[in-house]
């Protein structure tokens, strides 16, 4: 099993995979869309946590920025009904504090949202994941209401997006929304 693929962007498949190039072997991995912006800009080095998904036909690599990312993942696909490519598409539908915390409340209007997902499969993974992310609810921080702030701000959806993932992989967090805000500032200002 795979854990962790470091190495260089080799391009994309027409299926809108990335490759990356590890010692001379090209690795198939499929990755959030906000994550193949990013590697795509990469021009060294790219590091991605990966998850092995083995079908009778198949042998599939699904690449994340961040542990967090992964862990959530896992988590997606834990529910019954629900397989990695639609654990990636709901990971497509929003970032991640934002879905963890929609689904802590119970709303299921984000997941509803993302192709072949219906209200039934919506509420399941609703029902099956909620407890576990109500837990740590209390001491995330939503970064819905920083998306929100900057948006308001006059920024573009994509471009706050990277920012946070660039935010999350640091080290030290800023705890509340905030200094999250002014982190997330300093990043794209950085990036203009």
């Amino acid at each position: 099993m795979i854990g962790k693929l470091t190495g260089t962007f080799a391009g994309i498949t027409f299926e809108g995979t990335v490759i990356i190039d590890v010692g001379g072997v090209g690795y198939v991995v499929r990755v959030p869309s906000l994550t193949s912006e990013i590697v795509q800009k990469q021009p060294l080095q790219v590091s991605l946590f990966i998850h092995t998904a083995v079908r009778e036909d198949a042998i599939d690599l699904y690449g994340f920025l961040t542990n967090e990312e992964l862990s959530f993942f896992k988590q997606l696909t834990s529910v019954s009904g629900i397989g990695p490519k639609t654990a990636l598409g709901i990971l497509n539908a929003a970032e991640i504090q934002h879905l963890k915390h929609s689904i802590a409340r119970g709303d299921t209007t984000t997941l509803t949202k993302v192709f072949g997902m219906g209200k039934k499969s919506a509420e399941r993974v609703v029902v099956e994941l909620r407890d576990k992310l109500a837990q740590g609810e209390e001491t995330s921080v939503d970064d819905g209401q920083v998306l929100e702030a900057l948006l308001a701000l006059g920024y573009r959806v994509e471009e706050v997006r990277q920012a946070l993932k660039i935010l999350i992989a640091r080290e030290v967090q800023p705890e509340t929304v905030s200094e999250r805000v002014g982190a997330t500032l300093k990043i794209l200002g950085t990036r203009r």
